[in-house]
């Protein structure tokens, strides 16, 4: 998996008044949990765009006063409004654990039942997964060459070395689905 550096200042104060004045300066108040206690620290806002808006997920390799940390984006909140971010967590990770992240899905192929006449329809942009950081797939990559019109894609049909889903493997994550113009053509074939 690709890895995002990003440089942060560690915080001595922490508490609303001082995440305020880090957001007035530019900044977005941070935390990193997962060690023996957690690092209160701020990026500046311009350096964290391209991590948080993208379709990708990246470890985050976290630069903290000279001393670095491996991490991933575990939880975002925005404003209601402007959706400004106003505050990230990140998550510790060590080599040895597995990490759960959520990965996007990848549709590749070409469908027979596309083809002729009906819709995909994508249900899941996004698995939740458990893997070691070495097994970490940048992406689920899931082939509909061979389905129809009818057709779908369950997750448990997907094999992903070193990967366990954490969703429930009945939900279907890509189907095929007959359009009015193919069940009208249909009907038509029918009736000759």
């Amino acid at each position: 998996m690709k890895t995002f550096e990003l440089q942060g200042q560690l915080r001595s104060e922490i508490g609303k008044k001082d995440s305020k004045a880090v957001r007035r300066e530019g900044g977005i108040p941070c935390v990193l949990y997962g060690g023996a206690e957690p690092l209160h620290f701020s990026v500046n806002t311009p350096d964290v765009r391209h991590l948080v808006y993208t379709p990708h997920v990246y470890f985050v390799e976290l630069n903290l006063n000279g001393k670095k940390h491996k991490a991933v984006l575990k939880d975002m909140q925005t404003h209601p409004v402007s959706d400004a971010i106003l505050h990230i967590d990140f998550q510790s990770i060590q080599d040895d654990k597995p990490v759960a992240m959520a990965i996007p899905v990848s549709v590749v192929g070409n469908s027979p039942g596309v083809r002729n006449g009906g819709k995909l329809v994508v249900n899941l942009r996004k698995l939740a997964v458990l893997a070691l950081p070495k097994n970490m797939p940048d992406q689920i990559t899931v082939d509909i060459s061979n389905l129809n019109i009818g057709d779908g894609l369950r997750i448990r049909e997907i094999q992903q070395e070193g990967v366990t889903f954490l969703e429930n493997g009945s939900i279907v994550i890509t189907a095929v689905r007959m359009t009015r113009s193919a069940r009208s053509a249909q009907a038509a074939a029918d009736s000759k």
